[in-house]
């Protein structure tokens, strides 16, 4: 049988002229007595750098607040309240032609809400879900900036998209530091 790639490396060819002998049970439950213990495998750059970095992080202490997580608190209950304020005012905006029903606006104030309070106890799935609703507003508005009709509706868009994008990138860092619950143990 032909090779079918040079990166695989020099197979050994049959003793047999091309056919294989079948295998006796001797033959397959023994390993070869000139087999090579395997070698520890070399870690590569990249996860020696990243090694390297995660021993300088040191987990934030108690009462510690970077600086991204209190603007994003501040961005979470914002949201929440505003939203919520708006609403119940009467103010009722349209989202793709269609005014948002009471469950909605609820829904969306309730997240934003105890995104902020999770992330003031610096938990981290509070910062990873904030995270990943940054993440869809950013998408959203970076769709809809392709759609911008006017410089007024390019201007909102890349208002939310850039300190959306930064603010994303902070967050990252913050994630590192943060200390995942221990995982439950089994008995």
């Amino acid at each position: 049988m032909g090779q079918r790639s040079r990166k695989r490396g020099r197979r050994d060819a049959p003793a047999t002229g091309g056919r294989e002998a079948p295998a006796t049970a001797l033959e397959t439950a023994a390993p070869p007595a000139t087999a090579e213990a395997p070698k520890p495998t070399r870690r590569s750059r990249s996860e020696e750098r990243n090694a390297a970095v995660r021993a300088t992080l040191k987990p934030y202490g108690s009462g510690e607040r970077p600086w991204a997580i209190r603007i994003s608190i501040a961005c979470a209950a914002l949201l929440g309240a505003v939203n919520l304020i708006l609403y119940l005012a009467g103010t009722k905006p349209k989202l793709g032609g269609q005014q948002p029903h009471l469950g909605e606006v609820l829904v969306f104030c309730a997240l934003m809400l105890v995104c902020a309070a999770g992330m003031w106890r610096m938990r981290y799935w509070a910062v990873l879900g904030f995270q990943t609703l940054l993440a869809i507003g950013v998408l959203g508005f970076s769709l809809a900036l392709i759609r911008a009709s006017s410089l007024l509706g390019a201007a909102i868009c890349l208002a939310v998209i850039i300190p959306g994008g930064w603010l994303f990138y902070k967050l990252v860092r913050v994630l590192g530091r943060l200390q995942l619950p221990a995982p439950p143990r089994r008995r």
